[in-house]
């Protein structure tokens, strides 16, 4: 199979799809390998890499789109993109489709087989969106703390307090991969850290392991009501498989945080979980709503590509050679995680959540394949 890894084109996103090392595992199983010029260069791989690993340097997307059978990238395609990719071609990206229909549209009519990332699943965990949703969790205190600062327009205070001040409150909406690593971040930097989820035998395995300045509350719009006066930054963690993601605070609720208070929604690539939540990017990352600061960058774990590539295709690499190996019918039928990854082929929307976020048709994938 010739495999295609593209340059990303989103703002600020330093990410690949393939390492080197894994253009080198590609080869050894027969496949070629054309990787665009520069792709690599955000998280440090040269061009020079990739040949030596036994790549072919593309001189453009197009020249990739045109003559690969399946492209691999890490977010998903751009408008410009869209009349490049063919029928029958295999994408494997990040799509998050249920909170773009424009995208899921064109995919749909480009009769292309769209295998998300986001979406592959194996026995309730997906493998694919953990990685990155560890960089992103832990990357929202990061970033919530730094716009807590007056500079930017925060209230002003250090999230971890000092000895007689005391810390900072985080309220963290979802106990999943996002919400536990926010937790153990802001915890380790000694804010007060309030994790909400609705899952009590989540609540509980949280109480059992994490430290004492974290505290598991069930969820529910009574309980962040009550929280929301108290704390000064909200952590967005809200993840339905597939689906886009339910508005937790309102507009409404923002009059109850003190001005200068931080909303990082980290689920904003599948639409947001806070009513207020519009998409934004690493170069104008925030915007003020009611005196609320919000940080909704869609692609976070681009800001740190060194880290969060190699953690990506650590785990997408045997996934990509299963399905160039046996190609995606065979690896689909063979293997239920991919499976669950193909959201749309042949024209056809293959899974619920997509379907059901603007109304399509769904075909079941194996009446599909």
């Amino acid at each position: 199979m010739k495999v295609g890894v593209l340059k990303e084109i989103k703002t600020r996103e330093n990410r690949v799809a393939m390492t080197p090392a894994g253009v080198e595992q590609m080869v050894a199983a027969g496949h070629k390998v054309g990787v665009e010029a520069s792709a690599g260069e955000g998280s440090g791989f040269s061009d020079d890499t990739y040949r030596q690993a036994g790549a072919d340097i593309a001189p453009s997307a197009a020249a990739l789109y045109e003559s690969s059978d399946m492209i691999m990238k890490v977010k998903e395609p751009l408008p410009v993109e869209f009349p490049l990719v063919r029928r029958d071609q295999i994408l494997f990206t990040y799509f998050h489709f249920a909170a773009d229909q424009e995208l899921t549209q064109a995919m749909i009519d480009s009769g292309c087989v769209a295998i998300a990332y986001e979406t592959v699943e194996t026995r309730g965990s997906l493998p694919l969106l953990t990685p990155m949703s560890e960089v992103a969790g832990r990357m929202s205190i990061q970033e919530g703390a730094k716009y807590l600062e007056k500079t930017y327009g925060g209230k002003g205070v250090l999230i971890g307090g000092v000895p007689g001040v005391e810390p900072s409150r985080v309220m963290i909406i979802g106990g999943g991969i996002v919400g536990t690593n926010a937790a153990k971040m802001a915890c380790g930097l000694g804010a007060q850290v309030y994790i909400l989820d609705t899952n009590l035998n989540r609540l509980r395995d949280l109480g059992d392991y994490m430290p004492p300045n974290c505290i598991p509350l069930a969820s529910g719009p009574a309980a962040i009501r009550e929280l929301l006066p108290r704390v000064d930054l909200v952590i967005g963690a809200v993840l339905i498989h597939g689906a886009k993601a339910p508005k937790l605070i309102t507009r409404d609720m923002l009059k109850l945080l003190e001005p200068g208070s931080v909303i990082a929604d980290v689920a904003i690539d599948q639409g947001g979980c806070i009513e207020t939540a519009r998409p934004t990017t690493h170069d104008n990352p925030i915007y003020e709503v009611d005196g609320i600061i919000h940080y909704c960058v869609a692609n976070m774990p681009g800001a740190v590509p060194a880290t969060s590539t190699r953690a990506l295709t650590n785990a997408t690499l045997p996934y990509a050679l299963e399905i160039a190996n046996k190609g995606y019918k065979q690896a689909a039928l063979g293997n239920n995680a991919i499976a669950r990854g193909i959201n749309v082929m042949d024209g056809k929307v293959t899974y619920r959540g997509v379907a059901e976020a603007f109304g399509l048709a769904y075909t079941p994938l194996s009446k599909a394949l």
